[in-house]
Protein backbone atom coordinates (compact mmCIF):
# COMPACT_ATOMS: atom_id res chain seq x y z
CA UNK A 1 0.00 0.00 0.00
CA UNK A 2 0.97 3.50 -0.80
CA UNK A 3 3.46 2.13 -3.18
CA UNK A 4 4.50 4.03 -5.88
CA UNK A 5 2.56 7.06 -5.08
CA UNK A 6 3.03 10.51 -3.63
CA UNK A 7 1.32 9.95 -0.62
CA UNK A 8 3.97 6.92 -0.27
CA UNK A 9 6.31 9.15 -0.71
CA UNK A 10 5.57 11.27 2.26
CA UNK A 11 4.94 7.93 4.54
CA UNK A 12 8.00 6.11 3.39
CA UNK A 13 10.15 8.90 4.24
CA UNK A 14 8.49 9.56 7.58
CA UNK A 15 8.51 5.76 8.43
CA UNK A 16 12.07 5.57 7.59
CA UNK A 17 13.19 8.40 9.38
CA UNK A 18 11.72 7.32 12.25
CA UNK A 19 13.49 3.84 12.27
CA UNK A 20 10.14 1.69 10.48
CA UNK A 21 11.13 1.10 7.08
CA UNK A 22 14.61 0.21 5.76
CA UNK A 23 14.02 2.72 2.97
CA UNK A 24 12.95 6.33 2.60
CA UNK A 25 11.06 5.15 -0.98
CA UNK A 26 9.12 2.41 -2.50
CA UNK A 27 8.68 2.19 -6.06
CA UNK A 28 7.67 -1.82 -6.66
CA UNK A 29 6.69 -4.43 -4.74
CA UNK A 30 10.57 -5.68 -5.29
CA UNK A 31 12.00 -2.59 -4.35
CA UNK A 32 13.97 -4.04 -1.09
CA UNK A 33 11.71 -2.25 1.04
CA UNK A 34 10.95 -3.88 4.86
CA UNK A 35 9.05 -2.55 7.17
CA UNK A 36 10.21 -2.72 10.76
CA UNK A 37 7.59 -2.90 13.94
CA UNK A 38 5.55 -1.70 11.76
CA UNK A 39 2.12 -3.12 9.33
CA UNK A 40 -0.06 -0.85 7.45
CA UNK A 41 -3.77 -1.79 6.64
CA UNK A 42 -6.36 -0.17 4.70
CA UNK A 43 -9.99 0.49 5.67
CA UNK A 44 -10.66 0.12 2.05
CA UNK A 45 -8.40 -1.60 -0.47
CA UNK A 46 -9.61 -0.28 -3.62
CA UNK A 47 -8.95 2.85 -5.10
CA UNK A 48 -12.20 4.73 -5.41
CA UNK A 49 -12.95 7.35 -7.88
CA UNK A 50 -12.11 10.70 -6.44
CA UNK A 51 -10.10 8.53 -3.34
CA UNK A 52 -12.81 8.69 -1.54
CA UNK A 53 -14.53 5.13 -0.43
CA UNK A 54 -17.92 4.98 -0.73
CA UNK A 55 -19.93 4.05 2.79
CA UNK A 56 -20.31 0.32 1.24
CA UNK A 57 -16.87 -0.09 -0.34
CA UNK A 58 -15.66 0.21 2.98
CA UNK A 59 -18.33 -2.21 4.96
CA UNK A 60 -17.20 -4.64 1.86
CA UNK A 61 -13.47 -4.15 2.95
CA UNK A 62 -14.22 -4.28 6.86
CA UNK A 63 -14.20 -7.86 7.50
CA UNK A 64 -10.20 -7.56 5.95
CA UNK A 65 -9.69 -4.73 8.64
CA UNK A 66 -10.79 -6.67 11.15
CA UNK A 67 -8.94 -9.89 10.38
CA UNK A 68 -5.51 -7.78 9.73
CA UNK A 69 -5.80 -6.57 13.18
CA UNK A 70 -6.76 -9.69 14.68
CA UNK A 71 -3.52 -11.41 13.60
CA UNK A 72 -1.68 -8.59 15.33
CA UNK A 73 -1.70 -9.57 18.96
CA UNK A 74 0.98 -7.34 20.07
CA UNK A 75 0.12 -4.60 18.58
CA UNK A 76 0.79 -0.94 20.49
CA UNK A 77 -0.05 1.72 18.84
CA UNK A 78 -2.63 2.30 15.83
CA UNK A 79 -1.97 5.51 13.44
CA UNK A 80 -5.18 6.22 11.40
CA UNK A 81 -3.76 8.10 7.94
CA UNK A 82 -7.28 10.54 7.92
CA UNK A 83 -10.53 10.75 9.12
CA UNK A 84 -11.93 7.67 6.74
CA UNK A 85 -9.49 5.06 9.30
CA UNK A 86 -9.73 7.12 11.87
CA UNK A 87 -13.57 6.57 12.11
CA UNK A 88 -13.08 2.85 10.43
CA UNK A 89 -11.17 2.12 13.61
CA UNK A 90 -13.18 3.40 16.32
CA UNK A 91 -16.10 2.06 14.56
CA UNK A 92 -14.88 -1.48 14.50
CA UNK A 93 -14.11 -0.90 17.79
CA UNK A 94 -17.51 0.20 19.20
CA UNK A 95 -18.98 -2.86 17.08
CA UNK A 96 -16.85 -5.37 19.64
CA UNK A 97 -18.36 -2.99 22.30
CA UNK A 98 -14.70 -1.97 23.38
CA UNK A 99 -16.18 1.47 23.64
CA UNK A 100 -19.56 2.66 24.07
CA UNK A 101 -19.47 6.32 22.16
CA UNK A 102 -17.91 7.88 19.51
CA UNK A 103 -17.84 11.38 21.22
CA UNK A 104 -14.85 11.34 23.35
CA UNK A 105 -13.00 10.78 20.11
CA UNK A 106 -12.30 13.79 18.21
CA UNK A 107 -10.40 13.59 15.16
CA UNK A 108 -7.55 16.26 15.09
CA UNK A 109 -3.51 16.31 13.92
CA UNK A 110 -1.15 14.23 16.01
CA UNK A 111 -3.46 13.46 18.97
CA UNK A 112 -3.57 10.55 21.09
CA UNK A 113 -6.50 8.37 22.19
CA UNK A 114 -6.90 5.41 24.79
CA UNK A 115 -9.67 3.18 23.07
CA UNK A 116 -10.01 0.54 25.78
CA UNK A 117 -7.69 -0.87 28.39
CA UNK A 118 -5.36 -3.24 26.67
CA UNK A 119 -6.27 -2.40 23.19
CA UNK A 120 -3.68 -0.27 21.17
CA UNK A 121 -2.95 3.04 21.91
CA UNK A 122 -4.47 5.35 18.95
CA UNK A 123 -2.81 8.26 17.14
CA UNK A 124 -4.82 10.20 14.57
CA UNK A 125 -3.00 12.14 11.61
CA UNK A 126 -4.17 14.06 8.63
CA UNK A 127 -3.83 11.74 5.79
CA UNK A 128 -0.06 12.29 3.65
CA UNK A 129 -2.85 12.91 0.40
CA UNK A 130 -1.59 15.57 -2.40
CA UNK A 131 -4.17 17.84 -1.88
CA UNK A 132 -3.40 17.79 2.47
CA UNK A 133 0.21 18.09 1.52
CA UNK A 134 0.16 20.71 -1.41
CA UNK A 135 -2.00 23.09 0.73
CA UNK A 136 0.37 23.01 3.52
CA UNK A 137 -2.28 21.20 5.62
CA UNK A 138 0.34 18.21 6.20
CA UNK A 139 3.78 19.01 6.37
CA UNK A 140 6.81 16.73 5.93
CA UNK A 141 7.31 17.61 10.45
CA UNK A 142 4.36 17.15 11.14
CA UNK A 143 3.52 13.96 9.71
CA UNK A 144 7.44 12.99 11.37
CA UNK A 145 6.16 14.06 14.44
CA UNK A 146 3.43 11.58 14.41
CA UNK A 147 5.76 8.46 13.83
CA UNK A 148 8.31 10.32 16.51
CA UNK A 149 5.45 9.78 18.89
CA UNK A 150 4.04 6.28 17.77
CA UNK A 151 7.44 5.27 18.01
CA UNK A 152 7.96 6.61 21.60
CA UNK A 153 4.44 5.46 22.27
CA UNK A 154 5.75 1.94 21.49
CA UNK A 155 8.52 1.55 23.48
Amino acid sequence: MFTGDRSGDWLYRALHATGFASQAESVSRQDGLRLRGAYIAAAARCAPPDNRPARQELANCRSYLERELDLLPNLKVVVALGKIAFDQYLDLWKSRGVISSRTPFAFGHNRQFVVGQGQPLLVSSYHPSQQNTSTGKLTEAMLLAVFEKARALAA
